[in-house]
């Protein structure tokens, strides 16, 4: 459940008047013809107050529930769950640039991380993951845990030898790979990062670029390399061995993403059960009950006696 920006228009109709009253005080005037609170609520309740209200119902059958089940959230439980996120996402950048596609913020995503998180611990204790389904899974998905070896590196890409000639004499006498990356490289892309392509392994890149890439130490830079693409100046940044996790290295990571498996699978039935439970009034509704019987053609109507 995403928090999303509609949630911002309840709360300017909150500010504007108490719900379901009426007020004719102008909030603005064109030519002397008043905007009143009640157009201004009319319309925001247009564009998105029922799906906005049904959210705020949900967030508060969900708080009520971890109420009356004694949970409780920190900021260390959603700080451990967006650590969680980077780490799959593949680093901190990685994840606030799914952020951005998504038109989201950090923000944004710790509040609905909250959420998820209380939801988690509310229906955790109703979940059964035994070491058998750990054993299962892990050889299910063996090869997927496994990582091949990585490197991280950097590159100018100019169309010459002769360019490349240039900025490799530059930086030989100290110049700033990143600088002159986002000045002169003519990829773009990832000269906006300062040259940096993030990690990658075998079969990624172009033979030439990758050959060169992981025969160089950690911040050497390569002499100029040719590839289909042009000329390469690359630097190394890091390295990653290969790796091949055992059962116990992966066991409670497993764990985790079975509960979460289950909570999910539980969780749509138990919000269904708490709102059908619920003794819940939304005038919303009925307002637009009463507007859709009201607006009713009696021609249309017919009765049984």
């Amino acid at each position: 459940m995403i928090v999303s920006g509609v949630l911002a228009v309840i709360l300017i109709i909150v500010l504007i008047k108490p719900p379901f009253g009426g007020d004719n005080e102008a909030v603005a005037s064109v030519n002397g013809t008043k905007i009143t609170k009640d157009d201004l609520y009319n319309e925001l309740v247009a564009l998105g107050g029922t799906s906005t209200l049904d959210n705020m119902i949900t967030m508060e059958l969900i708080d009520q529930a971890a109420a009356e089940a004694n949970v409780s959230i920190t900021e260390e439980d959603v700080n451990a769950e967006i650590e969680s996120l980077k780490t799959q996402f593949g680093g901190e950048e990685a994840l606030n640039s799914a952020l951005a596609q998504s038109g989201m913020t950090l923000d944004d995503l710790k509040e609905n991380t909250e959420i998820q998180v209380k939801i988690r611990k509310i229906l955790e204790p109703q979940t059964t993951v035994t070491d058998e389904d750990i054993s299962t899974y892990y050889e299910e998905n063996k090869d997927s845990f496994a990582t091949p070896e990585q490197v991280r590196a950097s590159h100018i890409l100019v169309a010459t030898k002769e360019e490349a000639e240039a900025i490799k004499k530059e930086l030989d006498g100290g110049a700033d790979f990143a600088t002159l990356a986002s000045e002169k490289s003519t990829d773009t892309a990832s000269a906006a990062n300062g040259g940096d392509l993030g990690f990658f392994g075998e079969g990624q890149m172009v033979e030439e670029f990758e050959k060169a890439a992981f025969s160089l130490e950690i911040n050497e830079i390569s002499e100029p390399v040719k590839s289909d693409h042009g000329y390469h100046i690359i630097k190394k940044t890091d390295y990653k061995e290969a790796t091949d996790p055992t059962l116990e290295d992966k066991k409670e990571e497993i764990r985790k993403l079975l509960v979460d498996q289950q909570v999910s699978e539980l969780s749509s039935t138990w919000l269904s059960d708490l709102r059908s439970n619920a003794k819940i009034i939304n005038k919303l509704e009925e307002e637009e009950t009463t507007q859709s019987t009201d607006s009713t053609d009696p021609s249309e109507t017919t009765t049984t006696e």
